[in-house]
């Protein structure tokens, strides 16, 4: 080869926008692949309300599994990514039969073909008690009863049923039965309405979290900035990667 034949050395400009190129063709990939987890398979929640107390707290960020309830049309799609219907206990993410637009955290406590009923605040699952001493709590030393002169809207909370969970709905229920909005109240979850699973804790922060609601660019970048000053200090260290059960 002669040496006009020689490729001519590239220039540091030519070596720079090279290498530019490269960094955002990864960064378009790694967007893309984030997006497409986020959506398909691994999503990302946080509890902006105490309803599920003290399983998950105000402030937990937590990973959802969004596959584990879908269609897995192939053998390959079933053997890298497993799944299963929704059982009792599982902490389920849906859209809010009352507001679609709202995702909701709670637990699952009937699935299809349940007798449920509740009095005096134990709840009962085709005739047996449950023992969900594990995970439910009462903070609420007041017992509404039908006859209460609060109304029927606070005598759901503590006596209703029973009742028998529909075909293709779940009955969910917030671990905090005392202040928990849930299916007491506007019944029975479309299971089409389910979202995924909460898996795990990623982060913890114990400080001013947003409530779901826009209140304003400036108050977002207040409480964006208060986050950050405040992330080693009011951070729940231990809770971080917890399993949720």
């Amino acid at each position: 080869m002669t040496s006009a034949e020689k490729k001519a050395p590239e220039s540091a400009g030519g070596r720079r926008s090279s290498v530019v190129r490269e960094y955002v063709e990864a960064l378009i990939v790694a967007a893309v692949f984030l997006g497409f987890t986020n959506n398909f398979v691994l999503k990302t929640f946080y509890i902006p309300s105490g309803s599920m107390e003290e399983t998950l707290l105000v402030g937990d960020h937590l990973f959802v599994n969004r596959y584990i309830y879908g269609p897995r049309p192939s053998k390959l799609e079933q053997a890298l990514l497993p799944g299963r219907e929704v059982q009792r206990g599982d902490i389920v993410i849906f859209r809010s039969p009352e507001t679609p637009k709202i995702d909701l955290v709670k637990r699952c406590i009937g699935l299809p073909g349940d007798e449920l009923r509740m009095a005096d605040k134990q709840l009962f699952l085709n005739g047996q008690e449950v023992d969900d001493d594990a995970y439910a709590i009462n903070t609420d030393d007041r017992l509404f009863r039908p006859t209460s002169p609060f109304g029927s809207y606070n005598a759901r909370r503590d006596n209703w049923g029973p009742l028998l969970v529909p075909d293709d709905h779940l009955f969910c229920l917030g671990d905090n039965r005392d202040h928990s909005h849930d299916s007491r109240y506007w019944g029975p979850v479309p299971i089409s309405h389910v979202k995924g699973r909460a898996v795990m804790v990623y982060w913890s922060y114990g400080g001013e979290t947003s409530d779901g609601t826009w209140h304003g660019f400036g108050h977002r970048l207040k409480q964006l900035a208060n986050t950050a000053l405040g992330f080693l200090t009011k951070t729940r260290w231990t809770r971080t990667f917890k399993v949720i059960e």
